[in-house]
């Protein structure tokens, strides 16, 4: 029986094992993102330090993602995201160790930031490349919204846990957790039998290959414009690992409670954005949608600075978490729908230097401003900048356009 329009992609077998261990591993990775967040802020109690965490994290995406692209179009993807689950459990393991015996200190949590940047940084292209290979070209633009409803959906079940869990047992228990999500996920994914598309190596060097698709993003208007929104959404929406435990403790006097709240309701809020993109057409998002879609998110961040209640807080970060997604999924599904199938890899590579690699600026920025001004000041500034950027980005594809059409030009 066909399932419904919306969850079309999991007509395909492979993809429904693919979709169930992606999302196991990603509600450990969730599970493991509040546990260190609030081991950071107990270990150091410094909003410069917990904003350095994501930095490290997101930082060698910055440095490796455009020649892992091309690495990623030359090996069998399967192999790939296996890899990247086992070393999950593994940094799972450690963190449980480290915190069950007291010997913790931050630079233990700071080194395993960058091990899991670098497999990030080689797994992002590799796993979004290998969806086309799972469903088809027909059926990506499907595929990356399950794979959104499933990251927001673990962003909801994750933190919700993790807070029981750390409440009832220490924040061991969810770094163990996660450990048993890489190990179980990584045996899931060995037993797809895709193994993934490779690019034949051919007469051009490495460097050539990445050179290739440098030229291809470059080249292209509409992509730049697509990663033109995916960097104002990176840079300014994507800290959450920063303001939202701020904003609990700093402007909400709350706890880990309400902290898996707000979190959760920004799960919510992109699950829903996840689930209207999948219902959609199969023909690739309209950028002014995208770009709409980006103001949404920022303009969020503006009114979330000057809120002081949970509940209004709630509501604001659930319309940011759907306006978010709706862009980010959608430059996603529009540049793999664009993309050729020999540069696929290179082309998510790009996508992934900015996703990753913008990100640890932003957080970064995020963590000093609100160490110097407070979380209200840094969610004005990020969402105030965002919407700048974004006039910026229209106004040239205006200019541009008026000078195509212009018949004197």
């Amino acid at each position: 029986m066909a399932l419904p329009r919306a969850l079309r992609a999991l007509d395909h077998g492979e993809f429904r094992v693919f979709f169930a261990a992606q999302t196991l591993t990603v509600v450990g990775n969730w599970m493991q993102s509040v546990a260190q967040s609030w081991l950071v802020l107990q270990i150091t109690d410094s909003p410069f330090r917990l904003g350095l965490i994501s930095t490290f994290m997101f930082g060698p995406m910055l440095i490796f993602s455009i020649p892992a692209g091309a690495v990623a179009d030359r090996l069998p993807k399967r192999r790939v995201v296996v890899t990247s689950a086992l070393i999950q459990g593994a940094m799972g393991l450690t963190l449980t160790a480290l915190v069950a015996s007291g010997s913790i200190r931050y630079w233990h949590v700071a080194t395993i930031a960058v091990v899991w940047g670098l497999v990030n940084a080689l797994d992002t292209p590799a796993r979004q490349a290998f969806l086309v290979d799972l469903v088809g070209r027909e059926d990506v633009g499907n595929a990356i919204a399950l794979n959104s409803v499933a990251f927001n959906g673990a962003r909801i079940v994750g933190p919700a846990v993790a807070g029981v869990l750390i409440g009832a047992f220490g924040l061991s228990s969810a770094f163990l957790l996660n450990a048993f999500a890489g190990l179980v996920g990584a045996l899931a994914l060995a037993a797809v039998g895709t193994s993934g598309t490779r690019v034949p190596r051919g007469d051009a060097s490495f460097g050539q290959q990445i050179l290739e698709g440098l030229r291809y993003a470059g080249g292209t208007p509409r992509v730049r414009r697509l990663l033109g929104v995916l960097f104002v959404v990176t840079i300014t929406i994507f800290n959450f690992s920063v303001y939202i435990p701020l904003l609990t403790r700093d402007v909400l006097a709350a706890g880990p409670g309400t902290f898996g709240l707000l979190m959760a309701a920004i799960g919510i809020g992109a699950m829903t954005g996840a689930f209207a993109l999948g219902a959609a057409s199969r023909a690739e998002p309209t950028f002014p949608l995208l770009a709409a879609a980006a103001g949404v998110s920022c303009a969020g961040l503006c009114v979330l600075s000057a809120v002081s209640r949970v509940w209004l807080a709630a509501l604001v970060l659930l319309i940011v978490g759907l306006a978010s997604i709706v862009a980010v999924a959608g430059v996603n599904t529009a540049l793999q729908m664009m993309a050729p199938d020999a540069l696929r890899g290179r082309v998510m590579s790009i996508y992934t230097l900015i996703f990753g690699g913008v990100f640890p600026f932003g957080a970064f920025l995020a963590g000093a401003t609100a160490e110097t001004w407070g979380v209200r000041a840094a969610l004005a500034g990020a969402g105030g900048f965002g919407l700048a950027v974004l006039a910026l980005i229209l106004a040239a594809g205006v200019r541009r356009a008026t000078a195509v059409n212009d018949p004197s030009g």
